[in-house]
């Protein structure tokens, strides 16, 4: 489902503004730090504050919270840019916002009023908890439980995959409240679960391939008593829409973040075509280098216009889930065919933690396959274009 009210439309120079600081942010403390923290998979905690002071904690979140209550138009710009420097640090706020808009969205005033405010600030940071070692695209197959125990709600089982699991302070956590509800997502709830609790435990981070130096983490939920008014909405059965009401800008954000990798890989190709020479000229006047170059700027583009139609659709309050599904599938596909040829481009030095096009490919191949797989994305398509165009 799409947003319920459309944003307030944002100035241009304001979003002119706000971009400006970004792109001299990413060149100023991203780009030096980048490959360094990415190769030692080091937090980089030094960012938060920066962060802070950027309002991307509150990005998206309502202004009457404390937040910059951006359209998803230019928070997938926002996304775009940091990630054509370096994805990594897009996920301590993503899934944070992520959060956000499942209480702003579904929460009781009470719950809006008592959090949003610290999240908007980044006071309080977190994520969302729906993935399980045997419950990923499937979120009815979850197996974690919350029983009702008087005016508290007793947790256990097991997340994993969950950003900011070690490093946040609260998340969104998905629990079935009826085990035995048919069908199985008319019994979960989605509980905003804050830390230290005791019997909940955040293990060292996992890890990964690519999308190194934040923390992607198991959550483990051993008899964990919360308060009973911290079930998202006050109301059993109501947790699947919850947790599923927020995918379409999952997936607009995910295409964003395609976005801004497939700029990148681009940016990295094209400096290094100009630079590297080969038969007495730059290997950027060989026509088997221009074809790849031709490639990869239109990608990029396309990504980019799918992913800017998908975030007007929904900041026009529509449903949207074809359009974010295309973006998705089309901008994260981008972003990884991108990766590849910059590395072919760069020939043996792409194959180097020495220079940053390896850190792309790596990074790109999570796109393909977190926020619904590529599959299931293509799915979701037909099956909505069928919908849309009955015979």
């Amino acid at each position: 489902m799409a947003t319920a009210t459309a944003p307030r439309p944002i100035d241009p120079a304001f979003e002119a503004q706000l971009l400006d600081s970004i792109d001299r942010w990413t060149q100023r403390e991203l780009k030096p730090i980048a490959r360094r923290h990415d190769i030692d998979d080091v937090y980089p905690e030094h960012l938060i504050d920066q962060m802070r002071d950027l309002g991307l904690f509150g990005a998206t979140i309502g202004q009457q919270w404390g937040g910059l209550g951006l359209p998803a138009t230019t928070y997938v710009k926002i996304v775009a840019a940091i990630c054509r420097v370096w994805m990594a640090p897009t996920g301590i706020f993503n899934s944070h916002l992520m959060l956000a808009h499942a209480i702003e969205r579904a929460g009781t005033p009470e719950q809006k009023a008592k959090w949003l405010p610290k999240l908007a600030s980044g006071e309080l940071r977190g994520g969302l908890a729906l993935t399980e070692p045997d419950a990923g695209t499937d979120l009815q197959g979850i197996r974690t439980t919350a029983r009702r125990d008087g005016d508290h709600y007793v947790l256990n089982g097991q997340k994993t995959w969950i950003t900011n699991a070690v490093n946040g302070d609260v998340v969104a956590l998905l629990a079935r409240t009826d085990p035995d509800a048919q069908p199985r997502h008319a019994g979960m709830g989605l509980f905003i679960v804050d830390k230290p609790r005791e019997g909940l435990s955040t293990p060292a981070k996992l890890p990964k391939m690519g999308y190194r130096a934040i923390d992607t983490g198991p959550i483990y939920l051993d008899n964990v008593r919360i308060p009973a008014d911290q079930l998202i909405g006050g109301v059993e059965g109501q947790g699947f829409y919850q947790a599923t009401g927020g995918l379409e800008l999952g997936r607009i954000n995910v295409a964003a973040r395609g976005v801004g990798m497939a700029e990148g890989a681009l940016d990295l190709a094209t400096a290094y075509a100009q630079q590297r020479r080969a038969m007495g000229k730059p290997i950027a006047e060989h026509q088997a280098i221009q074809l790849k170059l031709g490639e990869m700027v239109t990608r990029a583009r396309a990504a980019r216009l799918l992913t800017l139609d998908a975030a007007d659709a929904y900041d026009r309050g529509e449903r949207c889930d074809m359009e974010a599904g295309m973006a998705k599938y089309f901008a994260s596909e981008a972003a990884r065919d991108n990766a590849e040829e910059a590395m072919r481009i760069h020939g043996g030095n792409g194959f180097s933690q020495d220079y940053e096009v390896e850190r792309f490919y790596r990074d790109a191949m999570l796109l393909i396959i977190g926020e619904g797989t590529n599959e299931m994305q293509r799915i979701i398509v037909a099956r909505q274009w069928v919908k849309r165009n009955p015979a």
